[in-house]
């Protein structure tokens, strides 16, 4: 989805235009969930619904920032001083994270696989996914819309889609067994480097 969703203050976006930006905001973090529940040990629904809402609030709080920023908008913070940053820093966080992700999954360690992630792990690694959002939110400030409405369906099809993530994710973490957090850790580099190369291209 273009990320230039605006041209003038009068144009209205239709319920489904929303929507689907919902989802398509959430798809980023519904291939990252997978990793993170391939790396647990058998994650429950709870542990899975926790994750969803910390993906979820962060995905619904960093729209609402771009649209203040967008509303307050300079010549030097704009929709495209966002849009020139956002893809590089994702990448450098997800790149990071996933770097140590395969550090761990390749140590030699008679350690079981934890049962759950650390809350700073999952904020940091939700708001590498999220910052697209951002820039979306700069580019709904010039549109006619609801900005708490937006940020609020875009945060529960997060919820929504991470849940069910990390729940996949617990299938093929049984399947791959101990070398769980490796394949995270690819998957999260692999991620990084889709969302710099489809902001490059």
């Amino acid at each position: 989805m273009s990320w230039t969703l605006y041209s003038t203050r009068e144009n209205h976006m239709n319920p489904i235009a929303l929507l689907l930006l919902a989802l398509s905001m959430s798809t980023d973090a519904f291939s990252v969930a997978i990793s993170k529940g391939a790396s647990l040990k058998n994650p429950r629904f709870t542990e899975a619904f926790r994750m969803g809402v910390i993906f979820g609030t962060i995905e619904a709080i960093t729209p609402i920032i771009g649209w203040l920023i967008g509303h307050s908008a300079t010549s030097f913070i704009d929709a495209s001083f966002i849009e020139a940053w956002d893809h590089w820093v994702a990448f450098v966080i997800l790149f990071a994270l996933g770097l140590h992700m395969l550090y761990e999954g390749m140590k030699p360690s008679d350690e079981a696989a934890p049962s759950r992630h650390s809350f700073f792990k999952l904020a940091l690694t939700a708001f590498g996914t999220s910052i697209d959002a951002m820039a979306v939110g700069v580019s709904l400030a010039f549109v006619k819309v609801n900005i708490l409405l937006a940020a609020g369906l875009i945060g529960l099809a997060t919820t929504v889609m991470v849940t069910l993530g990390v729940m996949l994710g617990k299938v093929l973490g049984s399947l791959i067994g101990h070398r769980a957090e490796v394949f995270g850790g690819v998957m999260l580099i692999a991620i990084g480097a889709w969302i710099l190369l489809s902001h490059l291209q």
